[in-house]
């Protein structure tokens, strides 16, 4: 059989040549128009012709969303988000890793500036540089951040509010008893690892503790490292509760605990950061703060639409979104 045309699927669907372009272009149509249009297309086996398409339209209905490494298991949500706003807008995603492009951190240029996309979402909770920074505010097409940029960036971006959720944790431990909080520190190459100290640091003056440089040890956000850490922080007698950073360190941590003898909570508390899901299964089950993956990736997704459409309230903003506390038995009441 022949390739199918727009003007095959009308025939078949029993409408205009003109609504089935509308349709495929991502506006809407009556339910049971968009039944038949369906219908057709599938028995048809139609794929619309995207080169042409983009002489057209002078666009491409896809949006190029970058992410500096494909396995890193907290972007599965964050996708997630992103495809459910943009497919809702008849555009599709497709997908770049940046450990696999030989470019780098700057892999992502060709594909704005040879109109392979029509925007751009870059997914990344690394450091962005400010060359980086310079480079995207440079270009042609939309652009999103996910994860680090300055308050002053210029470019519009969304984040976790990293050092809101540490504040949580120590004011949350701090209702319950403790004033002795030691900390475990991710590290510095990620973004996040800066707001989350700054959080315990912030909020343990507010609240009027004791802060020793000694009490914080720099680690590298794996449970192994929660483990080493843990072994240096026990040497302190008066440290009632640890936050960690992240969950595998305070993992790890709770098992360095653990094998010392010691009672976790009884003996003492720890709280980690990002609610994964081995989090609730260790034993005890871990106090957390869940990361808002999935509305993030909404955000920015909702955020690059408005910038398509040239809608004049989007500001280059830096959005935070508040992550949730999640209490469960790693603590105890003093």
């Amino acid at each position: 059989m022949d390739k199918s045309t727009i003007i095959d699927v009308a025939k078949l669907a029993n409408t205009s040549k003109s609504t089935v372009s509308r349709y495929l272009n991502g506006y809407k149509v009556k339910k049971e128009t968009k039944e038949a249009l369906d219908r057709a297309i599938r028995e048809l086996n139609y794929h619309p012709n995207a080169n042409a398409r983009r002489l057209v339209k002078n666009n491409t209905q896809v949006i190029g969303i970058v992410v500096d490494d494909i396995a890193n298991i907290f972007y599965a949500d964050i996708l997630r988000g992103i495809e459910s706003v943009l497919n809702s807008y008849g555009y599709r995603c497709a997908y770049y890793s940046r450990t696999s492009n030989y470019q780098g951190e700057f892999g992502f240029m060709d594909l704005a500036n040879e109109g392979e996309v029509d925007g751009l979402i870059l997914v990344s909770f690394l450091k962005r540089s400010q060359e980086m920074l310079d480079e995207v505010k440079k270009l042609a097409i939309p652009i999103v951040l996910i994860g680090d940029a300055d308050y002053d960036s210029g470019v519009f971006s969304v984040d976790v509010n990293n050092e809101l959720g540490i504040s949580e944790l120590v004011h949350y431990l701090y209702r319950i008893g403790h004033r002795n909080i030691a900390y475990i520190n991710g590290p510095e190459h990620f973004s996040a690892s800066y707001w989350r100290k700054k959080g315990y640091e912030n909020t343990l003056k507010e609240l009027g503790l004791s802060y020793k440089e000694s009490w914080i040890i720099d680690s590298d956000w794996t449970k192994a490292g929660g483990h080493k850490a843990m072994s240096e922080l026990l040497a302190f007698k008066d440290i009632t509760a640890v936050v960690s950073s992240n969950d595998e360190m305070a993992i790890g941590a709770l098992l360095y605990a653990s094998e010392l003898g010691f009672h976790v909570p009884r003996d003492l508390s720890i709280v980690g950061f990002d609610d994964t899901e081995v989090s609730k299964w260790v034993y005890p089950p871990l106090t957390t703060v869940k990361q808002p993956l999935h509305p993030m990736g909404e955000k920015a997704a909702t955020g690059l639409i408005a910038k398509l459409k040239g809608e004049q309230d989007i500001q280059e903003q830096r959005i935070l979104i508040d992550p949730k506390l999640v209490v469960r038995q790693s603590c105890r009441n003093l």
